[in-house]
């Protein structure tokens, strides 16, 4: 092991053992609490308003609450839910599942008070309103050097680190199936980032904007469909799922602990709850309320772990290859969906996982580039970070799978502590436009309106939501 990987695992340790994971946790729960387990007691609101969002769809130079839906849930399926819930089970057993579903089920609370955040802090860009953790830390913390921070820590995340994740899972994936080696898969991922990066990316976006959700739903279709088929097995496997969590012989042998943290640590990665990348997203819909976009994004967390990673993870678990396989990540998905439909399935597999994965690429070089843009508008700086978000598509593609996984954790504690520490600073005004939402509702609104008066004390700190912008109510909606 050389001195980087063994700094990085030092310093991973560290951060996930004594602070990372208490915040996560704690924080998930105290917004639980404040909000009174709202992620259960608003199902319903929740599956409402996204129909509605539906619905009404987006205009030319606006995002709908659905289309924002939708954007944060394609950046989530994909390595996360294919290579992340493989892994997790690899390393911590089945148990990390149960703890996968933990972080969701609390975590939820989370999302909903960073995304309504997002919302109230937005700020209207050309074609659509932008924001995030760097504008709700700027301008409602007041702490630029802190929303700078975040704006930084996010592009090496990102822009950076999580994209060597992403070649590394294709790269894989390619070996595997036709056995081409990772260094030739890097070259060309990498000669095709710095071709989009540099111009071409409107093609692209409209190509991704197609194959992908096409690509996942044929994905939660086929993966839900060997669940139904396997029907008879799923009671064992939940069974073994909370045996490994909470079993005596794992507690004794410390497996319960690794399982926690495997857990946690790739349910965080992939439902991205607390974290402070979802919010960029959430900021750009064009809602009449915060809370909207606040309630939607919560359910964006339900989706992706409840039942996009569990249906990866009964796959895997219904073929016992995680036992004896040596099998690993993208890998073990793979040989466990070729197991329940045939050859196809790893084929399947490494075609999916390229267009998820390689447009994970580019929309994570983009939450970059956005960020950069919020502290500077060099363009040596912009050339830097291209030129170094390429070589970190190339440089994951040949490092080794544990080595990628570890430095995409430590990166994503980073950027987590600093969004968490925020949210919990400024929480208390997500809670207020929450009980403002609420009020509405029981007045008989059906769709209410936020008005920045509504909060006296950040009236003057936010740029929408003033009174002469808002719509009028419709008198369908009362």
């Amino acid at each position: 092991m050389s001195i980087i990987e063994s700094f990085v695992n030092m310093l991973n340790d560290f951060l996930w053992g004594y602070i990372m994971i208490i915040l996560l946790i704690g924080t998930a729960i105290y917004f639980s609490i404040r909000t009174r387990f709202l992620q259960f007691r608003k199902i319903g609101e929740m599956c409402r308003l996204l129909g509605e969002g539906a619905s009404k769809g987006g205009g030319k130079k606006e995002v709908s609450s659905f289309q924002a839906f939708c954007i944060s849930l394609a950046s989530r399926v994909g390595t996360g839910n294919l290579a992340g819930v493989a892994t997790a089970i690899a390393v911590g057993g089945p148990g990390a599942v149960f703890w996968m579903w933990i972080i969701a089920l609390i975590g939820a609370s989370s999302a909903f008070i960073e995304s309504t955040l997002a919302q109230i802090f937005k700020k209207k860009g050309k074609k659509s309103f932008i924001g995030g953790p760097a504008y709700y830390i700027h301008d409602g913390l007041g702490k630029k050097w802190m929303a700078v921070l975040f704006a930084v820590s996010i592009t090496l995340t990102f822009g950076l680190v999580f994209n060597s994740v992403q070649s590394n899972t294709i790269a894989l994936a390619f070996n595997d199936s036709f056995g081409i080696p990772n260094y030739w898969i890097g070259i060309i991922i990498t000669a095709l980032t710095l071709i989009i990066i540099f111009g071409g990316v409107h093609r692209i976006a409209v190509f991704s904007g197609i194959v992908v959700p096409f690509m996942a739903v044929t994905y939660i279709i086929l993966a839900l469909g060997i669940v139904i088929f396997n029907i008879t097995k799923l009671p064992a496997v939940i069974s073994l799922i909370i045996e490994n969590a909470f079993g005596i012989n794992q507690a004794i042998g410390g497996a319960v602990g690794v399982a926690l943290m495997q857990g946690i640590k790739r349910g965080l990665f992939s439902n991205e709850a607390g974290l402070g990348s979802a919010p960029n997203a959430a900021a750009t819909a064009n809602v009449s309320h915060p809370v909207k976009q606040g309630y939607i994004q919560a359910l964006g967390v339900f989706t992706d772990t409840l039942i996009i990673c569990s249906c990866t993870a009964f796959i895997i678990l219904f073929s016992d290859l995680h036992v004896d396989s040596g099998l690993n990540g993208i890998q073990l998905t793979q040989a466990a969906l070729s197991s329940e439909i045939g050859s196809y399935g790893g084929l399947f597999i490494t075609i999916a996982i390229l267009f998820f994965a390689f447009t994970s690429i580019l929309g994570n070089y983009y939450y970059g580039e956005a960020n950069i843009l919020f502290f500077t508008k060099n363009p040596v700086v912009m050339l830097v970070y291209r030129l170094a978000s390429a070589a970190m598509v190339f440089w994951g593609s040949i490092l080794s799978l544990g080595f990628v996984w570890n430095l995409a954790d430590l990166f994503m504690a980073i950027m987590g502590i600093i969004n968490l520490i925020a949210i919990l600073m400024l929480g208390k005004i997500a809670i207020k436009a929450l009980k403002d939402y609420s009020r509405q509702r029981k007045e008989g609104i059906k769709s209410p309106v936020f008005h920045a008066s509504s909060i006296p004390e950040i009236e003057d700190k936010i740029e929408c939501w003033k009174d002469n912008d808002m719509p009028k109510i419709n008198t369908k909606d009362l």
